[in-house]
């Protein structure tokens, strides 16, 4: 692989060193180089300037076809680092994006990802701290701790303290930018009847969204899901001894929630605002139960307009709807039904 890639950078300057080749041989062989007359010098100059416009032209193609292949790797290690979720996972209705800080790079330091497991639908949302390419080994190491333990461990704190130890390792082994990496983790399990538990380290809270007892007056609501204060990120400090994951309420059919790394509040235009995430989420909601894939693409869009292209940090959104019809009452045998409600 490496001789093929070598190989490919040969014959790419290959032809601005033939190019070169000739302006050299031009110089100091042909005889009419050697001459002073205006016909010589007006030859001479027409051919060194072919022989430059071909260097430059040469190299541009050269660095051109460079730059693809980098972005084709940038694109495979996406693929294989944040793999395109399912459009529903277990009753839910799902959708998420992200926008790279790094001009070029289609990864960053955010991480995401959603399963199905035997204890609910389990969900991370995760800031690596920088942005941009550095950070991937550390968003490769916390993924892939998430998508074993999610479905291993029985409780919500034994998955966090596998990410922790994962973490430890990574940066232990010398994988880290500066051995001091640290990363906010939002973990969420969503249970059959929409109960929501969290254990949040570091991590903006979510949004909800939705029609139901949330909503305003004619409209979807938007409210921050309640959370309290959230854990220290892991790295700096280890988790403390007790971790109870803390009830967040619950998705009602046809509510959403939306998680999203702190680049997107942290965002700002040209004259220095912030993101209006709240009045941004009001807005493309509207009146309507709020579709997921609508609703990343309409964030996406604002964010784009707001920042104008221009973000200093990564941005990612993941949005879930609960789209379960029938769900079972608490401490009862029997089930109550719920109508989604539908679009108006």
């Amino acid at each position: 692989m490496i001789r093929i890639k070598a190989g490919g950078r040969v014959a790419a300057f290959a032809l601005p060193a033939t190019w070169g080749a000739v302006a050299v041989t031009y110089k100091f062989v042909c005889p009419l180089a050697q001459q002073d007359g205006l016909g010589a010098r007006i030859a001479s100059s027409a051919l060194f300037f072919a022989v430059g416009t071909g260097l430059i032209a040469g190299v541009r193609r050269a660095l051109l076809r460079e730059l693809a292949q980098v972005r084709e790797i940038a694109r495979a290690a996406q693929r294989a680092l944040l793999r395109p979720l399912p459009p529903r996972i277990d009753g839910l209705a799902v959708a998420a994006g992200q926008l790279s800080a790094h001009r070029g790079a289609d990864v960053g330091g955010d991480l995401y990802e959603a399963v199905a497991t035997d204890h609910g639908v389990r969900v991370v949302m995760g800031d690596v701290r920088g942005h941009g390419l550095a950070p991937i080994g550390t968003v490769a190491a916390v993924l892939g701790s998430f998508r074993e333990a999610a479905h291993d461990e029985g409780e919500l704190a034994g998955v966090l303290r596998r990410l922790e130890r994962a973490l430890g390792r990574h940066v232990g082994a010398g994988e880290g930018a500066d051995g001091e990496e640290f990363v906010t983790v939002l973990l969420l399990e969503i249970r059959v009847d929409g109960s929501v538990f969290a254990l949040n380290c570091g991590h903006p809270w979510p949004y909800r969204l939705g029609r139901g007892p949330h909503a305003g007056a004619g409209g979807a609501g938007v409210e921050r899901v309640p959370g309290g204060e959230p854990l220290p990120p892991l790295g700096p400090f280890p988790l403390p001894e007790v971790l109870p994951a803390r009830y967040c309420g619950r998705i009602l059919p046809g509510e959403v929630l939306l998680l999203h790394t702190d680049g997107v509040e942290d965002a700002r235009d040209t004259a220095g605002r912030f993101f209006p995430l709240d009045r941004a989420l009001a807005e493309a909601a509207g009146a309507r139960t709020p579709d997921p894939d609508a609703l990343v693409g309409a964030l996406q869009g604002a964010l784009q307009r707001h920042t104008r292209g221009r973000s200093g940090d990564d941005m990612a959104l993941l949005a879930l709807r609960n789209d379960r019809h029938r769900v079972p009452q608490q401490g009862a045998a029997v089930s109550v039904k719920f109508r989604a409600p539908t679009s108006s």
